[in-house]
């Protein structure tokens, strides 16, 4: 085939799941008729790699060395024909076409095993609830762990699965190391990336190729590869974007980049894409670009043609996912982690709901660049259009929607499309948590298909969220996961330290409270991370308005983002680190949730000062918000089965009406006064989620006003009315 444009992601991202950005793309030149071939290249690579031919040339390589190995190393060499005989059946499990092979993968027979299986837990502990196909893939991805560490002792030390030399990338305000390193001999790894790379040049010959560098483990690969396309085919020009360019290469103005690359692209890529094309072919003169960086007269150059124009997010059309290898992606266990599980386990189609973050305050978070900043929402409607498309292009129902923060009101708006379609999904995505996620938004989540969500509870701290604007505070945090998990529906929560001018009190405060988050069962699993200062951020623009300052104020020629910072307010970060991490494994195996939290670390800590009860008492405060009167009112469920009964009580005799409703778990009975049971029975086909345009509550209480009955709040806020939300009666 020919193509104008050959796009691709350099190794490494995930394994079991194509990151988006290039069907992003594909479908957005679709829509302009512009043909393109895509390829995920980490994927690629690891199939290459991770086979029997390519264990043979690894050992081959390895042995014609003779190199000083390690004692893990010489044990993986000694049994590198066990290897061999095994690759291709390992990889075929984790690809799901072997499934049978779990019992003998389980045995701990089959496989050989090197330093990775020593640092395995207690597997009933571990994946006790999660079953033998879990517990195989965690045991399979604990061999493919095994050989990685062979391939970065022996013969490329920068390899990884997920990201590959990543500390080139993180925070390189220098170009020096980098440059230098892609001034020697291709590695074993980069060889067989550029025989890859090779045959799909060959077979696409595009003018333009678009290298998409998500992460800084992707950077050196795609300068590797820019690298040879321009040696080998110097007439194709080569663009890079992707978050890594969005965020780090703002200040580019190391000329040496442009011996590999003519074009780097920032923020959204539609128009700039086409406007390279344009370029490519001829059409547009370069000054014609769309926020593009080029090199002019020996200079870096920005070039932003202010007429042409961003396209809107219903313009850019459906990921297309087309030419990527779907049926051989590979799903891994490597932590038991519920929710790392989602992102290494199984094949996800990405899309967005929104352009941006609808909040767009937290202090921390890159609120000043356009991909948080300019927030723009789809419509339900377009949204369930476009995963209609992505389901019969890859026969996967599975999304995981990339949202910076997904809005709750659109939330809603799609679930109901989605249960208006009948459309079968299972679906996730990242959250803020808010009071609008009341107890009968997440069971309409639930109905449509959303299986976890995943929200900053940062600090969990008041004063520190306020600092943070992060717009809740705690009590809010718990009651919203105790709606989600009563629905069902997994809560990660993404934990924050070492906050500007946080104390050790607040760090073991905020302990506490996400240790009784798991003693109540609200929160099923989470991840602590470091505060990093970033350059687009508030706190990064104004340090010393959060008490902390730059370490030095140079700005680098290559990448600009994480910035080192002095805290002297705050307590010594660092050394809490292997504490909170230690004990939220625990935690999310239930286990240790009583022991004292100064036992977690190896000094001295404050005792916390947050009540033992306090995330219990949250939850049990009243709750009861009587509707407003714009309060759409919904009936997912079927309608229930209607009789008049007679009920006789001190010789009198009344009838009743009694209704039974089924669900898929349960039926439900309620009976209610017989001219209200009748008027419930009627409304609630009129309540059905295939109504375009719900009632709202205003609209039901004149319905039974003008039906003569007395009452309305009487009779819909209490018993037996006020439990059919066990049956789909919801109000959003």
């Amino acid at each position: 085939m020919s193509a104008p444009v050959f796009l691709f992601t350099p190794p490494f991202t995930q394994l079991n799941t194509p990151y988006p950005a290039t069907a992003y793309l594909k479908g957005f030149l679709n829509t302009r008729n512009i043909a393109s071939f895509q390829a995920d290249l980490g994927i690629e690579v690891t199939l290459e790699l991770f086979s029997q031919q390519g264990l043979k040339k690894l050992f081959a390589h390895i042995n014609s060395g003779q190199p000083d190995l390690s004692d893990n190393a010489r044990r993986i060499r000694a049994l590198q024909d066990d290897y061999i005989k095994t690759i291709d059946a390992v990889v075929g499990f984790l690809q799901g076409k072997k499934p049978t092979l779990a019992h003998l993968i389980c045995k701990r027979d089959f496989l050989p095993e090197a330093s990775r299986f020593a640092q395995i837990d207690d597997l009933t502990w571990a994946f006790g609830a999660m079953g033998i196909q879990d517990r195989a893939k965690h045991l399979a991805t604990m061999y493919l762990e095994d050989l990685s560490d062979l391939v970065v002792e022996c013969v490329d030390p920068h390899f990884g699965f997920s990201r590959y030399a990543e500390k080139l990338g993180r925070s390189a305000n220098s170009f020096d190391e980098l440059h230098g390193l892609l001034q020697g001999e291709p590695t074993f790894i980069d060889n067989i990336l550029i025989g890859l790379m090779a045959a799909h040049m060959q077979h696409v010959q595009p003018k333009l190729v678009a290298i998409s560098v998500p992460f800084p483990g992707n950077l050196y690969a795609a300068f590797r590869s820019a690298q040879w396309i321009k040696q080998n085919y110097p007439a194709v020009k080569v663009a890079m974007g992707g978050g890594f360019a969005n965020t780090e290469l703002r200040s580019l103005s190391d000329a040496r980049v442009f011996e590999f690359f003519d074009f780097i692209t920032l923020d959204d890529g539609e128009c700039p894409m086409e406007q390279l094309v344009k370029h490519a072919e001829g059409a547009i003169p370069v000054e014609d670009l769309k926020r593009t960086f080029v090199l002019a007269d020996g200079a870096v150059k920005y070039i932003d043609n202010q007429s042409c124009n961003d396209y809107k997010q219903g313009q850019i059309g459906t990921p297309d996912y087309s030419d990527l290898l779907l049926d051989k992606y590979i799903s891994a266990i490597e932590v038991a982690n519920p929710m790392h599980s989602l992102w290494s386990d199984g094949r996800w189609n990405k899309l967005t709901m929104a352009h941006g973050c609808y909040w767009g305050k937290c202090t921390f978070c890159d609120i000043s660049l356009n991909y948080i900043k300019n927030y723009e929402p789809l419509t339900a409607s377009i949204l369930c259009d476009r995963m209609e498309e992505i389901m019969a292009q890859t026969g996967q129902n599975g999304f995981h929607f990339v949202d910076e923060a997904a809005p709750p009101a659109l939330m809603r708006s799609l679930a109901l499309e989605i249960i208006r379609r009948k459309l079968v999904v299972s679906w996730w995505t990242n959250i803020r948590f808010e009071k609008s996620f009341t107890r009968d938004l997440c069971l309409l989540l639930k109905a449509s298909g959303c299986i976890a969500v995943s929200g900053g509870l940062e600090v969990a701290s008041d004063r520190l969220l306020e600092l943070i604007q992060k717009g809740i505070t705690v009590a809010q945090v718990a009651k919203v996961n105790k709606h989600f998990t009563e629905a069902g529906i997994m809560v990660h929560a993404y934990l924050m330290y070492g906050f500007p001018t946080q104390t050790a009190q607040e760090t073991i405060d905020s302990l506490e409270m996400v240790r009784q988050m798991f003693a109540t069962g609200i929160l099923q699993s989470a991840f602590w991370h470091q505060f990093t200062m970033t350059a687009h951020s508030p706190v990064g623009l104004e340090p010393a308005k959060y008490s902390v300052r730059k370490e030095s104020e140079l700005v680098g020629t290559f990448a600009n983002n994480d910035i080192v910072h002095i805290d002297e307010v705050g307590a010594d970060h660092e050394a809490f680190s292997y504490g909170l991490k230690k004990s939220l494994f625990n935690y999310m195996h239930n286990t240790f949730l009583d022991q004292p939290l100064h036992k977690w670390f190896d000094f001295k800590t404050p005792k916390t000062t947050v009540t033992p009860d306090y995330i219990e008492k949250a939850l049990t405060e009243e709750e009861y918000q009587p509707g407003r009167p714009n309060t759409k009112v919904v009936f997912l469920g079927k309608q229930p089965n209607v009789e008049i009964v007679t009920k006789s009580k001190k010789g009198s005799q009344w009838e009743m009406t009694s209704l039974t409703f089924q669900t898929g778990r349960e039926a439900l009975n309620i009976k209610l006064d017989k001219a209200q049971g009748e008027w419930l029975a009627a409304i609630l086909p009129t309540l059905s989620v295939d109504n375009l345009k719900p009632m709202t509550l205003q609209e039901l209480q004149s319905n039974y006003e003008a039906a003569g009955l007395e009452d309305f709040e009487l009779f819909w806020d209490n018993k037996p009315v006020n439990t059919l939300y066990r049956v789909g009666l919801l109000q959003l």
